[in-house]
């Protein structure tokens, strides 16, 4: 697969809702991006809370992206996030992210709050790129 793209430019993908029939795209990702790795039933299970969310982005009918997080009162948790390993540094996190600050409000949720393992540089400088910053080490 070959995708032309030209650095500084974004490639624009689709962001919507996560639906059953992604699963397989999106654990496809989830095995390709991460050592410890969410079992379909997890992901199913957290799925089925009310106030977890998942969102799938989508360049050309194939799934490049995912994201799984949690409203809370006053806050967003990102649950799991990732694009797939062949789709990164376009643009997609980037835009998946916006995603999730638009729904930040002055009145109600102020802040996003997410865990990105010591080892993985690439998250960190991605996540520190995007202006968030670093709490606590676990």
């Amino acid at each position: 697969m070959s995708l032309n793209h030209h650095p500084n430019q974004d490639t624009m993908v689709q962001i919507r809702w996560l639906i059953r029939r992604d699963m397989p795209e999106v654990l496809r990702i989830e095995q390709e991006s991460f050592e410890y790795t969410w079992t379909e039933e997890y992901f199913l299970s957290c799925l089925r809370q009310r106030n977890c969310i998942g969102m799938v982005a989508e360049y050309n009918h194939q799934i490049v992206g995912f994201m799984i997080y949690e409203l809370h009162k006053s806050m967003i948790q990102v649950l799991n996030f990732a694009v797939a390993p062949e789709f990164r540094q376009q643009g997609i996190g980037r835009q998946m992210v916006q995603r999730v600050i638009d729904k930040l409000s002055q009145q109600r949720r102020r802040e996003i709050v997410l865990e990105v393992r010591e080892t993985n540089l690439s998250a960190q400088l991605f996540f520190r790129k995007m202006d968030f910053r670093a709490v606590s080490v676990l």
